[in-house]
């Protein structure tokens, strides 16, 4: 084997073990993140944001769609070890569909068009497929399937709703005037913090 094939081999090992520990810290940055929750007006207790997709999402804009993937994943894996599930890990596997529905379409259209208007078309277009696809799983999955997990009917979380935001009444008005704008803002909120620090991360991780 040349010096140059040893030196390729060499800084291809290093570049893989950089990429893995990079992964690493993300995730475990986003999972400190899922610990501070901010809760809103207009939905139940039960729905608050937090910015743990922050890292996920300067990981997959920094090395791909795939590492946003693998982040998202351990996140959530990690913070299912250390909380638990009342759902047997229904609702998380929910929520790591959630998180790469606003992830991976970002990402991929970042990495075709690595400019800040790449970014922010990206990030709109992430946050659109997370608040339609946030809405269809919270109706069909997520909400049927912490009632069952609460010990109670389908219509006691839509009252819990209906307490703090009388438009909604039913689980419709529940998915559109609560969960939608949960997912819409948290998209949002995201994409101005990362908009703001992402050239200042991603210089570190290069």
């Amino acid at each position: 084997m040349s010096n140059n094939t040893k030196t390729i081999t060499n800084n291809q090992s290093s570049a893989k073990v950089r990429k893995m520990v990079q992964i690493a810290m993300l995730s475990a940055v986003s999972v400190i993140l899922m610990l501070f929750e901010i809760p809103l007006f207009f939905a139940p207790s039960f729905y608050k944001i937090d910015l743990s997709e922050v890292p996920v999402l300067i990981g997959a804009f920094a090395m791909g769609p795939l590492a946003g993937v693998i982040i998202e994943l351990v996140k959530i894996a990690l913070n299912l070890v250390i909380t638990g599930s009342l759902t047997a890990g229904v609702g998380e596997f929910a929520n790591f569909l959630i998180g790469c529905s606003f992830v991976v379409p970002s990402a991929v259209i970042y990495k075709r068009m690595k400019s800040k208007k790449g970014a922010v078309i990206g990030m709109a277009v992430g946050t659109f497929f997370m608040t339609i696809i946030g809405g269809i799983l919270n109706a069909f999955l997520l909400l049927p399937v912490y009632a069952t997990a609460f010990g109670m009917p389908l219509t006691a979380l839509v009252e819990m709703g209906s307490a703090v935001n009388h438009f909604i009444t039913n689980l419709p008005t529940f998915v559109l005037f609560a969960v939608v704008p949960f997912n819409l803002l948290k998209g949002v909120v995201v994409s101005f913090v990362v908009a703001l620090i992402y050239k200042k991360i991603s210089i570190i991780l290069k």
